[in-house]
């Protein structure tokens, strides 16, 4: 079973939602009305006039039926307050009097992270490490180059104090002997010393300005460092490892989260250190940097978990030019309605910092105001790789066009780049929206693994028959007690070779065994599993569904089904061995006695292998011999 919790049990997490009422949690931050069975208001995640946004206390979840925003108490609190998932857990346990336990590898392990109690020696050597550059920027006899750097950069005291930037000496072991009770394998592991090839350890940075690296939560998890003088690199950031990941950390999003209260209404995007600190020395203190490699899609994940609107500032060269349409691509899947993505380019020459210190702050932020829109640089740029006056060129607008309106989410923003897109090729935009489609299934199969046959392949409606128990199943978790105790459903949904089947048995058996089956905690329990977003797009979508009669009768004609489904496998096999003669006695037996079932098998118009029909004259002579 695939858990959410990490080191936090599942079992607790099932626990604390039962305790916590998604109510309590969501009405304090959106302004509901009871309609019917659920509670409804303008989605917080999109901007709406007409609410759309749906809480079902009987389920514990929330939907938002115009940008598809769904998930639990906890999803709620982390998308809204920006929190971790740890912190989420923690607050609402001490809302309701819980102690979270702890026990294995941790919600924050990503690859290489070992476990999360290992983790507390390398913060507390980054935290000392930040200490005692610090204390060299203010006491170490070679400071001076440092200062002189900083204030020749127009960085005053005030804000080197507030980015708390710091010197690391000239010297190979200073920071190591520094912290020479800290094990040479903690400070490898943060980053902070180069292990010798003929033994021995070394510090990685030396002779550098410092800028610390902060996590949303204010834990230093790296740094950067600029050479002073001559020298290559210029900028050297901390390896990756077991808590900083250059591709999802952003320099300066703590400060910005901290001085805004942790929403603020617009972001900018800036590619280096000195950009943030000039920025902010200008009063502009809503700009974060990527720390010298291009934005990710975790970059974009964070930014929008605090603002709705982000500015990228690149440069106005080729280069430039190519690192906002990288950009660009990263941002489309993120683009549900309410969320802006802008594009600002500087003149040649010119970065942030050089460019807020010469022209100033009011003119930094009247070009932020004008920065391109996604929409405008998508097509400008698409009408500058074509030539929209001729076929061929509207043709391939229309092509290149429709492959990226299917990366974006469903929603008003994907509706107006699909009319954009017609308008300039001419043609009718569900000609767009088709081959929008063409283009999502052809990312989902990954490049052809359809059969050029034509032919529909086995199961293909079969899986709809797991899908609809799921389904069921996510409106009314308590189903799952009597298919688990119905004989031999769980073994037969186990050996059926159907997509999704394995889902399906897991899903039955953690809510059987659940104290509190509820379609919160199942949901949940995948949040990090691949299908954790169908789930809980299908709990969402459940809210509609309101009749709880008819539930139990569709739940059980739904497992009937999959029980024909299942005999239909099993004869087509023992069928391929009869034909062959490679019957045993028992499997005679069940031939026969599945052949005998056979008329009672679903009409062939409506079931996916059709009526299996009578022995023939060769499988006769088979069980019989």
């Amino acid at each position: 079973m695939a858990g959410a919790s990490g080191r936090i049990p599942s079992t607790f997490i099932d626990d604390l939602l039962a305790r916590v009422d998604i109510v309590d949690v969501v009405e304090p931050r959106v302004r509901l009305r009871q309609r019917g069975r659920n509670l409804f208001g303008r989605c917080p995640f999109h901007e709406e006039k007409t609410p759309s946004f749906s809480v079902s206390r009987e389920k514990q979840i929330y939907y938002c039926f115009g940008c598809r925003a769904s998930g639990t108490a906890i999803t709620f609190l982390m998308e809204f307050d920006g929190l971790g998932f740890v912190d989420t857990v923690e607050e609402l346990a001490a809302r309701v009097g819980m102690e979270v336990p702890r026990t294995g590898p941790g919600p924050d392990a990503g690859p290489g992270r070992g476990r999360s109690g290992d983790l507390e020696p390398v913060y507390a050597a980054l935290d000392r490490a930040n200490r005692y550059f610090l204390r060299q920027l203010r006491e170490h006899s070679e400071r001076t180059r440092a200062v002189e750097y900083l204030k020749s950069r127009g960085v005053t005291g005030e804000f080197a104090a507030r980015f708390e930037l710091g010197f690391a000496p000239p010297g190979w072991e200073g920071l190591r002997s520094s912290l020479g009770d800290a094990s040479a394998d903690v400070l490898e592991r943060a980053g902070l010393v180069i292990r010798r090839d003929t033994g021995g350890h070394y510090d990685r940075f030396r002779d550098r300005v410092m800028f610390p690296i902060r996590d949303r939560r204010g834990r230093v998890v790296g740094f950067g460092g600029r050479i002073i003088g001559e020298g290559e690199p210029k900028y050297l950031n901390s390896p990756e490892g077991p808590v900083f990941h250059k591709g999802r950390e952003l320099y300066g999003q703590y400060q910005v989260l901290r001085g805004r209260g942790g929403r603020p209404s617009r972001l900018v995007v800036v590619e280096g250190y000195m950009d943030v600190v000039a920025a902010a020395q200008f009063g502009i203190d809503y700009a974060v940097a990527t720390l010298g490699t291009a934005a990710t899609r975790d970059h974009l994940r964070e930014l929008y978990r605090s603002t709705r609107e982000v500015v990228f500032c690149f440069d106005g060269d080729a280069a430039g030019r190519d690192a906002a349409w990288r950009a660009l691509e990263q941002a489309l899947p993120l683009m549900r309605d309410g969320r802006q993505a802008s594009f600002l380019f500087l003149p040649d020459g010119e970065d942030p910092d050089s460019f807020v210190r010469a022209r100033g702050a009011e003119a930094f932020e009247a070009a932020v105001g004008k920065a391109a829109p996604l929409s405008e640089l998508l097509f400008s740029t698409l009408l500058g790789e074509a030539e929209p006056s001729t076929l061929e060129g509207r043709a391939r607008i229309v092509e290149r066009a429709a492959a990226l309106v299917a990366a974006v989410p469903p929603g008003a923003f994907r509706a107006m780049l699909a009319d954009r897109a017609a308008e300039i090729g001419r043609v009718a935009r569900e000609e767009v929206l088709a081959l929008a489609r063409g283009a999502e299934r052809g990312r989902r199969r990954g490049g052809g693994e359809e059969s050029g046959s034509g032919r529909p392949r086995s199961g293909d409606r079969a899986p709809s028959l797991v899908r609809q128990a799921i389904r069921l199943l996510l409106q009314q978790p308590s189903l799952a007690e009597a298919a688990v105790r119905t004989s031999g459903m769980m073994e037969i949904i186990g050996r059926l070779e159907l997509k999704g089947a394995p889902l399906l048995a897991e899903l039955l058996q953690a809510a059987a065994e659940s104290p509190h089956p509820s379609t919160a905690a199942l949901v949940e329990r995948y949040r990090d599993h691949e299908a954790g977003p169908h789930l809980v797009r299908l709990a969402g979508e459940s809210l509609l569904i309101e009749d709880e009669g008819a539930r139990e009768a569709e739940f059980a004609g739904v497992l009937d089904r999959l029980r024909d489904t299942a005999r239909r496998a099993r004869l087509q096999r023992l069928r391929g061995r009869a034909q062959s003669g490679a019957l045993d006695a028992a499997e005679r037996e069940e031939y026969l006695r599945l052949l005998a079932e056979g008329g009672r098998l679903p009409d062939p118009a409506t079931s996916a292998e059709g009526r299996i029909g009578a022995p023939t004259d060769v499988e006769l002579v088979a069980m019989k011999s």
